[in-house]
Order: structure tokens, then C-alpha cells, then sequence
């Protein structure tokens, strides 16, 4: 009673039901499904056309996709276009971090430049010029230092000014990256210039 049918048996029904005609659907009766406009069958239609078949295809179409999101991506940091910006610089408190460090000078964006000025001096054989690099060097760090914390002090004091109740975490840090780097080179690209009313 429940065992189940053997593989002849089965062929046999559906070779009796393949047999047997399609019995026609009345014209006027109803379909029981509304009839899409031809805009939203084009649009399946198209979409079912270009689906990918298999799985080579949709590596291929995933690299493209993420390709054209880079391309957006370097665009947007080269224009500053807020849509399209990686998460870590959206919103208007990393905007106004980044237009706070680039409306001044930073001397840590100095830092570079420097480092290889005095890297110069270090290898001179004279033992003067050797302890004067030395002292340079001491003296950039503890104005890097000094400066990054000025920095750091006045930008937490206006983001809480301006941004009062938001979620002001990691934007300090955020600026004080931003300003070992040099104004040219910074991305997104500065859009405000130096000292500029902010």
C-alpha cells in the first residue's frame, strides 16, 4: 500500500499523461493573474537575458561591478562627491575633520620632507653636522608632538560645538592622519584652502 512504485511504472504514467492532449483554456475565461504592463516585462525579460549562467560568468560580472565601484570610488576622493566616498570618510563630521586640518598649516605634514633632510645630514662624515641632524630631529618630533595635540584639543572642542549629541568617535585620530599627510598628496583632496573660515 505504501511502498513506492518501481521506475517502470512511473514512465508508464507519465507516458499516458504526455499522450494524452492539452486540453485548451476557454478564451473567455479569466487567467488568474493581472497582465504585466510592457514595461515591467521588458524589464524581467532583459534581466533574465543577461543573467549569468555560469560560474566563470558571474566572477566575470562581480570583477566588473567592483571595478566600476573603484572608478567611482577614485572620482569621488579626487572631487570630494559625498556619495560615493568610502564609509571611512562619509558623513559631515569626517568633512568637517578633513576641512579643519586643511585650512591650516600642520607641521607633521612637514614630517616627510624633513625626515629625508636630516636623513642626509646624519650620513655627512663631518661629527658636527651629525649631532645638529640629531637635535633636528629632536626638535621636529616635539613639534609634531606639540602641534598634533593643539590639533587634537581645538577640533574635539568644535566638533562638540557643532555636532552636539552625535557620535564623534574616531574622528580626532581620523584628522590627525590626515595631517601627516602632505596637502597635495591627501585623499579625498582638500576643498577648502589654508586658512580658510570654517
Amino acid at each position: 500500500m505504501f511502498r513506492s512504485r518501481s521506475k517502470e511504472e512511473q514512465a508508464a504514467t507519465s507516458k499516458v499523461t504526455a499522450d494524452q492532449p492539452q486540453m485548451p483554456r476557454d478564451p473567455q475565461s479569466p487567467k488568474g493573474r493581472p497582465t504585466p504592463k510592457r514595461s515591467a516585462a521588458n524589464s524581467q525579460r532583459r534581466s533574465m537575458a543577461q543573467t549569468p549562467t555560469n560560474r566563470k560568468d558571474v566572477s566575470k560580472r562581480q570583477r566588473e561591478v567592483r571595478r566600476a565601484d573603484m572608478a567611482k570610488q577614485r572620482q569621488a576622493l579626487a572631487s570630494g562627491d559625498e556619495r560615493f566616498l568610502p564609509v571611512r570618510d562619509k558623513g559631515p563630521i569626517r568633512k568637517f575633520a578633513r576641512d579643519f586640518v586643511d585650512s591650516r598649516f600642520c607641521v607633521a605634514e612637514f614630517f616627510l620632507p624633513l625626515a629625508v633632510l636630516i636623513l642626509v645630514l646624519s650620513m655627512l662624515p663631518s661629527l658636527q653636522v651629525k649631532n645638529i641632524s640629531l637635535l633636528l630631529w629632536l626638535g621636529v618630533i616635539v613639534l609634531i608632538v606639540i602641534d598634533s595635540v593643539g590639533i587634537y584639543v581645538r577640533l574635539k572642542k568644535q566638533l562638540r560645538l557643532r555636532f552636539p549629541g552625535e557620535n564623534l568617535r574616531g574622528a580626532a585620530p581620523y584628522a590627525l592622519m590626515r595631517t601627516l599627510q602632505m596637502r597635495r598628496l591627501r585623499l579625498p583632496k582638500p576643498q577648502v584652502k589654508r586658512g580658510a573660515k570654517i
